[in-house]
């Protein structure tokens, strides 16, 4: 078992098949205006800690994507600082003193370079890691998400973060038209509204996985061990071959 041999991962409604190497870890959102006690989730009387329960699922998952040399990929929901991409019913819907553009608790509320806009700490991109800046609820409207999958050969997607029922079901739905398999990580992904996480993990996984698949981070860290600790063998394997080599010179 390596990186360019077919793993399976135990989900619902049935295994996820995928070649890790044309598989890319997607990170939906994680963003200090969503997930921080003082941010725009949190101004507007959001239960931040449904969110903060990810971060540590999320962070285990991608230190060992990372150590396997895969592919990670970031969003972030947000809007040029003139607002020029910014739909007026988006700015107004909800009817919020204060909305999208106005300056909340951490600058201009989803504004590109404001603080609150920005990904938290615990998950902060590395500098060749793309971040895919979108100015809708779906990773693949208006962004370049699409082409970046195409040209690093990914076919399958495993789908983490916030909001389940809004950005991450919206993003699974655009890949499942464009072609992508997707698998959503139950305990990696989180809604404010506990009910809304149910139901937007079961209509996923509905009528056969009529939008994708759904399991537990622990189930895919468990893939990832066993072919990384194939690639270690083989790695000392090569070793000890060079020093007998070197001997036998």
């Amino acid at each position: 078992m390596d990186m360019y041999s077919t793993v399976t991962v135990e989900s619902e409604p049935y295994p996820f098949e995928f070649v890790p190497k044309q598989c890319a870890l997607l990170i939906i959102d994680m963003q200090r205006d969503f997930l921080e006690p003082d941010g725009f989730g949190a101004m507007l009387g959001n239960d931040v800690t449904q969110l903060r329960r990810t971060i540590e699922p999320n962070q285990k998952l991608l230190k060992a994507w990372r150590a396997a040399g895969l592919q990670v990929i970031h969003t972030r929901e947000g809007h040029r600082p003139d607002l020029s991409d910014l739909p007026l019913t988006k700015k107004v819907r909800g009817r919020n003193k204060t909305s999208i553009g106005d300056v909340g608790p951490m600058g201009r509320i989803l504004v590109r370079g404001e603080p609150g806009h920005d990904i938290i700490p615990e998950l902060y991109p590395l500098s060749d890691e793309p971040i895919i800046d979108k100015p809708g609820k779906g990773a693949f409207y208006a962004t370049d998400l699409h082409a970046i999958l195409q040209n690093r050969n990914i076919t399958k997607l495993i789908v983490t973060s916030v909001t389940t029922e809004v950005c991450v079901n919206t993003t699974v739905r655009e890949a499942n038209d464009r072609g992508y398999d997707c698998l959503v990580l139950s305990d990696c992904v989180g809604s404010y509204f506990p009910q809304f996480q149910v139901a937007a993990l079961d209509m996923i996984k509905a009528q056969g996985g009529i939008f994708g698949w759904v399991s537990q981070s622990d189930k895919v860290l468990t893939v990832l061990e066993l072919c990384l600790h194939y690639l270690l063998n083989i790695h000392s394997k090569k070793s000890d071959y060079f020093r007998i080599s070197i001997v036998c010179i």
